[in-house]
């Protein structure tokens, strides 16, 4: 896996973030374990839950993070998120928890089939990093150039006629 950053792109959108350099955002499996990932399009499901646009929960840095019904949220670049009751000065926003954030070894993860990394089979899920900051209102593309990664597919797919080719006239 190519774990560099991608572009950023500025959205807008209160529930949009972007994982700032090195760090993930942890996800609540449902089996109990925690899986990390860098796609930071939130937002809040029907039972009032912060989860990924693939119904997964958000892990907090307490558990999974449930915001009140019809609040309106601020995540800051620390990852504290905050809802602010329809109506309610900006000032009285109440914090409901801090989004866990993690920095662990890239030597350490493993990317899964369905596109989240895990810690190694018997690691311990990754500690908190205070260290890791987010952009708001931002998302991250994806690190790919598909043009670049095409014309490295038929660079070797050349190669290896080639290779088969010198293989059948030996």
């Amino acid at each position: 896996s190519d774990l560099r950053s991608g572009p950023m792109t500025q959205t807008g959108r209160a529930l949009d973030v972007a994982v700032r350099g090195d760090g993930w955002l942890a996800l609540q499996m449902p089996d109990g374990s925690e899986a990390y990932t860098r796609v930071g399009n939130l937002q809040v499901g029907a039972d009032g839950q912060l989860t990924t646009l693939d119904s997964r929960p958000v892990a907090g840095e307490s558990g999974p993070l449930a915001v009140p019904p019809g609040s309106a949220l601020v995540i800051t670049n620390e990852g504290v998120v905050s809802a602010i009751g329809a109506g309610d000065p900006a000032v009285g926003a109440a914090e409901v928890g801090r989004l866990k954030l993690v920095n662990p070894p890239a030597a350490d993860l493993v990317r899964g089939d369905d596109g989240l990394f895990r810690m190694r089979a018997g690691g311990a899920p990754a500690q908190a990093d205070p260290n890791v900051r987010l952009l708001t209102g931002t998302l991250e593309g994806s690190n790919v150039n598909p043009v670049e990664v095409m014309v490295d597919m038929i660079a070797n797919a050349r190669r290896f006629e080639m290779h088969m080719k010198t293989l059948q006239t030996a």
